[in-house]
């Protein structure tokens, strides 16, 4: 009996000495998890974009695509962007970004509004900017755009200050808003400085037809133009080269086209695309945007003229002098484009 007392006793004892590991154990697992220490770093704010075309083609998408990487360096933020996307998919692409946790996605055109706003529902801890577009939608879906018929109103009065033959032209790709503004203002321009100058207009339907708007910019100097502008993207190089080969002078658009053509791009009536998009998306991490539309021009310092100093001797002291001036009165509104007859 002692002995059988014992072992009833030593039994005993491994009982509770597992029962008191196995309260040990759940006691470990229940414990809260271990909280973000405050030296521990942030969350990164993240930016995509959408862009409908190329990031090569040296304009509209080269431009977003620049404004990306400038927000990223500037900000700290992680960045990321999706080329040549169709329309079929912009949904999806919107998605795509949204559920990885990005903080703003662009939609680099008016195209991606609807997607934007059907997608924006889902996600309304994302800010969806759409650009050239004036739609908006509560609480997350704003546009803005870096007016492109301000640039276009520059590079009229500049080709209409600069013209021997009082004929002066411009050849655009699609027929969407961002180019018949630049076209509009192209014309307004051109009547602002000098109603006697006629200004040529075209739209070739196509961003990507170099051959065509160079066909176009051909018959328009037949006609009697020397000064060529465009907003036509990768289509705008056939403007310049026809002017090339003319050797006539040549108007860049967006970016600064010197580049292409030091010896006949003069000046570039740029949209500075780039700093547009940093300037959205600081509203954006800054707490202070407001579903709306944002217009962006001379005032921000995102529209202007880039002069090619290789041939700054091509422009008379006096054109510099009248076009500094328009662009001061645009800056202080003295100018309302809107409001001035083509």
């Amino acid at each position: 009996m002692l002995k059988k007392g014992k072992r009833l006793l030593a039994l005993l004892l491994v009982v509770v000495f597992a029962g008191s590991l196995l309260l040990s154990g759940c006691a470990k697992k229940s414990q809260p998890a271990p909280q973000a220490g405050a030296g521990e770093q942030k969350a990164k704010f993240k930016i995509a974009a959408l862009l409908p075309g190329p990031i090569n083609d040296g304009g509209w998408n080269a431009s977003a695509y620049d404004g990306i990487q400038k927000a990223g360096k500037e900000l700290g933020a992680e960045v990321a962007y999706r080329e040549s996307v169709p329309q079929s998919d912009f949904e999806e692409a919107f998605r795509a970004y949204a559920s990885q946790g990005y903080n703003v996605i662009i939609g680099h055109g008016f195209q991606f509004g609807d997607a934007a706003k059907k997608v924006a529902k889902e996600f309304p801890k994302t800010t969806f900017l759409i650009t050239d577009s004036k739609i908006s939608q509560d609480p997350n879906v704003g546009s803005y755009s870096v007016l492109a018929k301000q640039a276009g109103f520059l590079g009229g009065a500049l080709a209409a200050l600069m013209t021997k033959t009082n004929k002066v032209a411009c050849v655009g790709g699609l027929s969407i808003p961002p180019v018949t503004d630049t076209i509009e203002g192209f014309k307004k321009g051109v009547k602002y400085v000098n109603p006697k100058v006629e200004a040529l207009t075209a739209i070739t339907g196509s961003f990507e037809d170099v051959a065509k708007a160079k066909e176009t910019a051909r018959a328009f100097i037949e006609q009697g133009a020397d000064i060529m502008m465009h907003n036509a993207d990768q289509a705008g190089l056939g403007v310049i080269q026809a002017a090339q080969e003319k050797k006539i002078l040549a108007i860049g658009v967006i970016k600064d086209q010197s580049g292409i053509a030091p010896d006949t791009v003069f000046v570039s009536a740029y949209r500075n695309i780039a700093d547009g998009i940093v300037y959205m998306i600081k509203l954006v991490q800054q707490g202070q945007f407001k579903a709306q539309f944002y217009p962006l021009g001379v005032k921000q310092g995102v529209v202007g003229l880039y002069w090619n100093d290789k041939l700054k001797d091509k422009v008379p002291p006096e054109v510099k002098t009248k076009i500094d001036q328009i662009i001061k009165d645009l800056k202080d509104g003295k100018i309302d484009i809107d409001k001035l007859p083509e």
